[in-house]
């Protein structure tokens, strides 16, 4: 997810919609870009498929875990205002990631892998928000035109034609796209119904896994569709959701008290989150899962073999201040 709207913000913080408006408007809230009439709080932990990367107080970028391609390589960055990490399915001939920070200044920079050109995001102007898929990029623009760089084998990278977006979600060979008026629409592999979003409404959030798509309603149930081979798409009971997440073959849900909601894939104890607490926002790699505390620290689950999952020393991740 790239970003909350003022209406989760208020099931999650227990505050009025009014009043989220005016703390954005007075600049009380960290990390939040105006897009047409709605305030948009940007992803500060993102996960790919063997790294962890957050977002400090400060705009500069942390991240852990493999390094191959110098996808952490993310410690001369500045002025950041969002991030997002390159995910893939784990498989033996997979596993290459790259990392897209979001600057305030609406550029966007990039580190990793490049064989698709999907760090070629340099020229990119007036980004509101970014999505990182496996081997493509994209970028949501501030007149809600979508831009995308990278492997376009599947029509993935198809987005030229959209409008009117408020955010956007990359699976590995999908890209969800959900409009300012609640509707979704998705571009890419189609093969197991992950595409199958046309009738949707009422949405407020998407996120997209390997093969199977997910989206938050405004009430705090969610709608899956695509593979569910390890019930990655059996939300429909889930109720007071105010954000989510979606790894490879598992979904997470953070709810309106701070706990949080798993189900799928859970070879590794990627969905193994029933004790967190005091969560504020969630995060979900290929194999691992990440929660976001209230005091600035960070919490992970899941396959930890590059080490993606050593977050217990960070600090000072921001938090929205209200």
């Amino acid at each position: 997810m790239d970003y909350i709207s003022p209406k989760e913000a208020s099931l999650r913080w227990s505050i009025s919609e009014r009043r989220i408006q005016k703390l954005c408007e007075e600049g009380r809230i960290n990390g939040v870009v105006r897009f047409s009439k709605v305030w948009i709080p940007k992803d500060i932990i993102a996960a790919g498929r063997r790294h962890t990367v957050g977002l400090k107080s400060d705009g500069t970028v942390t991240a852990v875990g493999d390094n191959k391609y110098g996808q952490c390589d993310v410690s001369g960055w500045r002025d950041i205002v969002a991030v997002a990490a390159g995910n893939v399915h784990m498989a033996t001939n997979t596993g290459n990631a790259h990392t897209i920070g979001l600057k305030s200044d609406g550029t966007v920079v990039a580190v990793g892998w490049n064989k698709h050109d999907q760090c070629d995001v340099f020229d990119w102007r007036d980004i509101v928000a970014v999505a990182a898929g496996w081997r493509r990029t994209l970028g949501l623009k501030s007149d809600g035109m979508v831009v995308a760089v990278g492997r376009n084998t599947y029509g993935e990278c198809d987005v030229g034609g959209w409008r009117d977006m408020l955010a956007v979600a990359a699976g590995d060979w999908h890209t969800v796209g959900l409009r300012s008026d609640g509707t979704v629409t998705s571009v890419g592999i189609n093969r197991y119904g992950q595409c199958n979003v046309s009738g949707w409404c009422d949405i407020v959030a998407v996120t997209a896994g390997y093969l199977h798509t997910v989206g938050l309603k405004s009430d705090g149930t969610m709608v899956a569709v695509g593979l569910n081979k390890h019930d990655q798409c059996d939300v429909s009971g889930w109720r007071g959701i105010v954000a989510i997440a979606a790894g490879s073959n598992h979904t997470i849900g953070l709810k309106s008290d701070g706990t949080v909601a798993a189900v799928g894939w859970n070879e590794h104890g990627q969905c193994n989150v029933s004790g967190w607490r005091d969560i504020l926002a969630v995060a979900a790699g290929c194999a691992h899962t990440l929660g976001l505390k209230s005091d600035g620290t960070v919490v992970a689950v899941g396959d930890n073999k590059y080490g993606q999952c050593d977050v217990s020393g960070w600090r000072g991740i921001q938090l929205p201040d209200y």
